[in-house]
């Protein structure tokens, strides 16, 4: 796929993963159900295009140690978020009811690595390499410098509660449309 096309749905997908978590809060709980499954689809395909922006932006950056090393830990956070969002998929799948959800999730996060791996540590190597790789941008200046302050509001919205993650999002769309608008580099960015 074209990482101009990557800046772009990544961020319009991750709203809609937002969008379709608060339709699902509407019953007053999230889970099982389509939403919940429609929701955690849309986030695993923008992590997938996440991984292609992490590589593009590293290109970016000269292709040198840190952006290789930051790109890397990105792309090893993006496969944690794909294994928590893969079991939340089959736990909504395996659930007759939220409580239910509960129950299988603590039977999943109670395997030893699991919880440390899967749902507290790693995922934050995603959030981190993202900041990271367009903060090093901007101190090279091949990106504006508002730019890591809108990725850094991205990332902290949704700390701050969850229902923010459209904003969030709207944040990091703004953020990545002057990247979707450069020419795409001349050789192709290997993910490896």
């Amino acid at each position: 796929m074209n990482s101009r096309i990557a800046f772009i749905a990544a961020p319009l997908l991750t709203f809609a993963y937002g969008v379709i978590r608060i339709i699902d809060g509407f019953d007053g709980s999230r889970g099982p159900g389509l939403a919940w499954t429609a929701g955690h689809l849309a986030f695993m395909a923008a992590l997938v295009l996440f991984a292609q922006i992490f590589w593009r932006l590293r290109a970016m950056a000269g292709r040198d140690t840190l952006s290789t090393v930051t790109a890397v830990a990105g792309t090893a956070g993006i496969v944690t978020l794909l294994a928590q969002f893969g079991i939340d998929i089959v736990v909504g799948f395996m659930a007759a009811d939220h409580d239910g959800m509960g129950v299988l999730f603590d039977q999943v996060q109670s395997v030893p690595g699991v919880s440390p791996i899967v749902y507290d540590g790693g995922p934050f190597l995603f959030y981190l390499a993202q900041l990271g790789l367009v903060l090093q941008l901007a101190v090279m200046r091949r990106v504006k410098a508002w730019m890591p302050v809108l990725v850094l509001l991205d990332l902290a919205l949704p700390f701050m509660d969850k229902d923010l993650i459209p904003l969030g999002a709207l944040c990091l769309l703004i953020s990545f449309v002057p990247l979707a608008r450069r020419e795409p580099a001349r050789h192709a960015v290997a993910v490896a």
